[in-house]
């Protein structure tokens, strides 16, 4: 087994099943321990305030060891052989999941827990998680997600380069094909390129367009060399980032997507396509930092 782990949060809900699923086919895929991780709630909803002041903590671990056993027994059936630990703490899910997603390979939660807010499309510790982690995070769909390509997407920035060489390792480990999707506007790109009055839109246009497939090509060099099992698709698209990303998702098997983009303003922790795709993306996606995350 490979040193650093993949860590799965539970809390016994259904997306948290999904979670477990997911992280166990991680795990075996990667030849990584499983650690398998809950936090006892101790700050309940008001009507059972009460209740649970009388039975204390003791209970609540109890009922936090009960969901780590069952999801114990859920993984080794999910993965035959692979070394599961379970890690119970007292502090909030927040804490908890972060402090272990420091030392992991990859971290992977539910879109969704036992939150009080059950109509949220992304709940509270899922998004804290994905924001602030400095190793990739993987957020699970329902249980069973559809077979399909890995789908990297691509825009020259360095989350972007991190996001690339987890997606190649995701599709070798995994044996499946990498499509690998730029999308670009006129207003996407950072610097437009010299025109002169002579010059026709459809010229301006064109430039772009073979300079942003230049940027895809560069983001992908030497992985073919390096991977030659991962056959790569590679595709530019001049089109809407975020519903060019959600089209193409539609079919994938996982997304990936570097923390922040190219477009993203210095101090923020999550960029708004990544944060959409964590919305709105109907398969697993996995959040990559890079190399240049703020303390």
């Amino acid at each position: 087994m490979n040193g650093a782990p993949v860590v799965v949060g539970t809390d016994g809900s259904e997306p948290a099943g999904a979670a477990l699923e997911l992280a166990a086919g991680e795990a075996a895929a990667h030849g990584r321990r499983l650690v398998i991780a809950h936090a006892v709630d101790r700050t309940p909803p008001p009507g059972l305030a009460a209740v649970l002041h009388e039975t204390g903590t003791h209970a609540l671990r109890e009922r936090g060891e009960s969901i780590l056993r069952e999801a114990r027994t859920r993984a080794e059936d999910l993965a035959p052989g692979i070394a599961i630990e379970t890690a119970l703490s007292t502090d909030d899910a927040r804490s908890h999941l972060t402090a272990l997603a420091a030392e992991a390979f990859l971290t992977v939660v539910g879109s969704r827990g036992h939150g009080r807010v059950a109509s949220g499309l992304l709940g509270s510790v899922t998004r804290h998680l994905t924001a602030v982690a400095r190793t990739p995070v993987l957020v699970a769909r329902s249980p069973g997600a559809p077979a399909g390509p890995v789908l990297l997407g691509v825009d020259g920035s360095p989350a972007a380069e991190a996001a690339t060489a987890f997606a190649v390792q995701e599709a070798a480990v995994h044996e499946t094909d990498l499509l690998a999707l730029h999308a670009w506007t006129e207003w996407s790109v950072p610097t437009l390129p010299h025109t002169d009055p002579t010059r026709s839109v459809a010229e301006v246009v064109e430039e772009l367009r073979d300079g942003e497939e230049r940027l895809l090509a560069e983001a992908l060099a030497g992985w073919t060399e390096r991977c030659p099992e991962v056959t790569v698709e590679r595709r530019s698209v001049n089109g809407r980032i975020r519903q060019t990303l959600l089209d193409a998702a539609a079919g994938a098997g996982l997304l990936v997507v570097g923390s922040r983009g190219r477009g993203g303003f210095p101090g923020l922790r999550l960029g708004s396509v990544s944060s959409a795709m964590l919305q709105h993306a109907p398969c697993p996606v996995a959040v990559v930092p890079g190399t240049d995350r703020e303390p």
